[in-house]
């Protein structure tokens, strides 16, 4: 007979911390419909009825907790003072949403690989709350109040790349090194801007007053 693992007494929130961050790493590795509650309940170490007082709605609960606690971690990422060259303040954004990526490599990978069965209209939403919250985090950065269409596409197809470069980095052994790709990510920012910028005057305007570029515009 199989005992039912021992546990430490917990406070609440501490005890649904763990329960998430455990259903997030398994979540990574697996497809959700793969994972059950009892697997959840052997990868934190406590009993599966715990589980269920935590999140009565089962594992469709558990899993769109565990994409919530990710993302507003991630959400949090480029809240950076609006102080010095934008490069510098990008780069500190970086850092921290690079050092979430290599410390929850796992719950990175579980909030952006969509496909589950299990996904619905509120995970999506999830997700896309992550990447809107940071695009008007960019474009504050930017001094931009009222993007136009060029603009706003520009910078939520680089928050796209990121999180694609991102995704990538961690299947590739997490390289380059980590000081690297955020260089690199910030470069391409730069040149994307100024793309744009050629061939829309708003975005001309934020190149040469953000990073100091004339376009020739």
């Amino acid at each position: 007979m199989t005992p039912t693992p021992a546990y430490r007494r917990l406070g609440v929130e501490e005890r649904r911390h763990q329960l998430l961050e455990a259903a997030l790493s398994l979540f990574a590795h697996r497809p959700p419909e793969d994972v059950s509650l009892d697997d959840v309940a052997e990868a934190a170490g406590v009993s599966r009825p715990l589980v269920y007082r935590y999140f009565p709605g089962g594992k469709q609960q558990l899993y769109e907790g565990a994409l919530r606690s990710a993302a507003e971690e991630l959400e949090l990422c480029f809240d950076e003072p609006l102080e010095g060259p934008l490069p510098q303040r990008l780069s500190r954004a970086l850092d921290r949403y690079l050092a979430f990526v290599d410390e929850h490599d796992a719950g990175f990978s579980a909030l952006l690989q969509g496909g589950s069965v299990v996904e619905t209209s509120r995970t999506t939403a999830i997700v896309d709350r992550v990447r809107r919250t940071a695009a008007e985090h960019i474009l504050s950065h930017l001094g931009v109040a009222e993007p136009g269409p060029r603009l706003r596409m520009t910078v939520r197809m680089w928050i796209t790349s990121v999180e694609a470069a991102s995704l990538i980095w961690l299947d590739e052994g997490k390289q380059p090194p980590v000081d690297e790709l955020r260089d690199w990510l910030v470069e391409q920012f730069a040149a994307t801007l100024t793309v744009t910028a050629g061939r829309d005057p708003q975005t001309a305007a934020v190149v040469r007053d953000a990073l100091g570029s004339d376009t020739g515009d």
